[in-house]
């Protein structure tokens, strides 16, 4: 019995720089997989910058509301509204630090906050939007006992008019 050995297979070199350049791609692409990352959902957008001016206690309690939509009958209607303490509006403190409010259209309370942007007239509305927001009323006059406030959007602000509270004793 003849033994023969093998020889090893010995390949033309274009046949290895070939596996090598296989075996290095293969090599980069799993290098640029681990590098890759996921698509992420975008960062959810930054919280409107404004301070609080109005603490949401000089808010709470009742009060007597009306409202005008001519300027010459401001004063009558703050008569009217201190007549409309026998049923007052109720303003209560809210879960998060402001108070609960209506806002124009909505039959349930909303949480609103005092906003304004420093230099800029004072709003109260939604936490979540910045000063001035369609959804917003710009303070016309607050000194803790009269409040008057104006609708941001012109449609509310010409349905609604101008609100007059004043505090219930």
């Amino acid at each position: 019995m003849k033994l023969t050995l093998a020889r090893p297979t010995v390949r033309p070199a274009h046949h290895r720089r070939a596996a090598m350049a296989g075996i290095m791609a293969a090599a980069l692409a799993l290098t640029l997989a681990a590098c890759s990352t996921t698509p992420t959902e975008p960062p959810p957008p930054a919280a409107p910058q404004y301070t609080s001016p109005i603490a949401p206690d000089r808010l709470v309690g009742r009060w007597g509301l009306a409202a005008y939509h001519r300027p010459d009958d401001a004063g009558r209607t703050e008569a009217q509204a201190k007549e409309q303490c026998s049923n007052p509006y109720v303003i209560t403190a809210g879960p998060n630090g402001g108070v609960m409010m209506y806002l124009a259209d909505d039959n349930k309370l909303t949480e609103v906050v005092s906003k304004q942007v420093p230099g800029g007239p004072v709003y109260i509305g939604p936490p979540g939007e910045p000063a001035g927001s369609q959804a917003d009323r710009q303070i016309m006059r607050f000194d803790g006992n009269v409040l008057v406030l104006r609708w941001v959007d012109p449609e509310v602000a010409k349905r609604y008019g101008t609100m007059v509270y004043v505090r219930c004793r």
